[in-house]
């Protein structure tokens, strides 16, 4: 299969071309590979292939024997390495599947290669020490996001058409408005994460993946959710597959929209209006959309902080049982400056501020599901800018203590995270695009507890009125050979 019909069809696409026995998954694979030769040395977006080792059987699921990329953190594959995008964690060989990798087995994709992370996923770029900084495929001076930026990156530049993601405060949607992809984040226990974790970062973090359609991820979706034994969150089966939900009309849905972000952060000119023509299509769809006031539960210091605490409790827990595993120390020589300092800064946490910190997550689920009574969805930015340039985050960086960095983490994602530390569905739709640049920006739908379904339907009717399959990036695997490497 040429690279330039390779890039064509979407995942579900190519699993039908399988099922016909119009191609086989080996095919689908080797066109892949030479994607990935053709496009990662300018991009830097994968860290790792392998000769795939799974055969599936053509038309036994809607993603049978498409090739896939699984990010180098929140999921563990028998015999490969998870290295966290970290020199802690440098050689890291899983000795098992987790169980996202055993739905992904029987999903049938045939995972190839693993994609970048920024250390230990604690930032929303990809610019890790171990593995160098990953680039947009849409400016090669510009971030990919993150924390799966390379997911991202690799999928947007035509590598893969879907890929697996992971979001803690919104490490799936800021990829995808970055990199012009569609990304949805699934509610809090809709995908398992064990059985290494019963959970990450209390909850806040959950699995799923970014494509260049709804379709796709809607069927990725289905074929991952539900929990397994010992799971200590629980979201309600949906009444029918989400790929069926991307067809089915949405109705006329009460939609607010908040173009400012909570904290004070304005909301940059492209993007608000972007903003604005979004709002302009969803009245012409019949949707009724007006400004909204939705109360966070807190104030903005209050929230930062208690995410903060949970954070870096998190994070010091995690260094802490790597350093031991590799007997390795715990210092500049195996950690990145923030990671350094957020360890050092949970290390300071104590129990009754992770508690206090426990009770302000909980209050903000409490706020936002009262939004959701009145409302079908929340419309925002997911950014209120465009993609920074690179080494934007690493700028005085070294000054920072754990509390500071997140604080830069959210003063430029402020519009994110709460829907992690709520636990709700939220979707990155890349409907615009800059006018002066060209860059792509993503506007983000949240939706109340278990909800997916109905982001689905709108996500489906958004992407049927205002098509962007048709736009590519500059390093883009269907021009292959236009662009050499540098």
């Amino acid at each position: 299969m040429r690279l330039a019909e390779y890039v064509s069809f979407d995942a579900v696409g190519l699993a039908e071309l399988v099922a016909k026995g119009e191609v086989t998954p080996a095919e689908l694979e080797a066109a892949a590979r030479e994607a990935a030769r053709a496009v990662n040395p300018r991009i830097n977006a994968i860290v790792e292939t392998w000769p795939a080792d799974d055969e599936p059987t053509p038309g036994s699921t809607p993603l049978a024997g498409v090739p896939f990329l699984v990010k180098d953190l929140g999921v563990t594959m028998a015999g490969r390495r998870t290295e966290l995008g970290s020199r802690l964690a440098a050689g890291n060989v899983a000795g098992a599947d987790s169980f996202l990798m055993r739905r992904f087995r029987r999903a049938g994709l045939v995972t190839f290669g693993r994609t970048a992370t920024p250390e230990m996923a604690y930032s929303i770029t990809t610019e890790p020490v171990l593995y160098g900084a990953t680039r947009n495929p849409w400016d090669l001076e510009r971030s990919a996001g993150g924390s799966s930026g390379g997911a991202g990156a690799a999928v947007a530049a035509g590598v893969v058409p879907v890929a697996h993601a992971t979001d803690a405060a919104g490490s799936i949607r800021i990829p995808a408005a970055y990199n012009g992809l569609f990304g949805l984040k699934p509610t809090r226990g809709r995908v398992s994460v064990g059985p290494g974790v019963d959970e990450i970062f209390n909850g806040l973090a959950v699995q799923g993946g970014v494509s260049r359609t709804v379709r796709d991820s809607a069927a990725l979706l289905d074929q991952i959710r539900g929990p397994e034994p010992g799971d200590p969150y629980f979201a309600q089966q949906p009444s029918r597959p989400y790929a069926e939900e991307v067809t089915r009309h949405p109705g006329s849905l009460r939609i607010g929209v908040l173009t400012h972000a909570w904290g004070g952060r304005r909301t940059a000119a492209p993007v608000a209006d972007a903003l604005s023509r979004t709002v302009r299509l969803l009245e012409s769809l019949g949707h009724r959309v007006e400004e909204a006031e939705v109360g966070l539960g807190a104030d903005w210091e209050e929230f930062l902080l208690a995410n903060a605490r949970l954070w870096t409790a998190n994070l010091t827990a995690s260094i802490d049982e790597l350093a031991a595993a590799f007997d390795r120390p715990i210092d500049s020589s195996t950690l990145e400056p923030v990671t350094l300092a957020s360890y050092h800064y949970g290390q300071r946490v104590g129990g009754a501020q992770f508690v206090t910190a426990l009770a302000i997550r909980n209050r903000v689920a409490r706020s936002l599901a009262g939004y959701f009574e009145t409302h079908d969805m929340l419309l925002t930015p997911t950014l209120p800018e465009l993609p920074v340039p690179l080494g934007t985050y690493a700028e005085g960086a070294e000054t920072l203590d754990g509390l500071d960095w997140l604080g830069r983490i959210f003063d430029r994602s402020p519009f994110t995270a709460a829907f992690n530390v709520a636990g709700t569905p939220a979707m990155s739709v890349p409907l615009t695009a800059d006018d002066a640049t060209g860059l792509p920006i993503g506007v983000q739908f949240a939706a109340g507890y278990g909800h997916e379904g109905l982001l689905f339907r709108l996500a489906g009717q958004l992407e049927q009125a205002s098509p962007w399959s048709g736009r590519t990036p500059t390093v883009w695997a269907g021009n292959a050979g236009n662009h050499p490497s540098p």
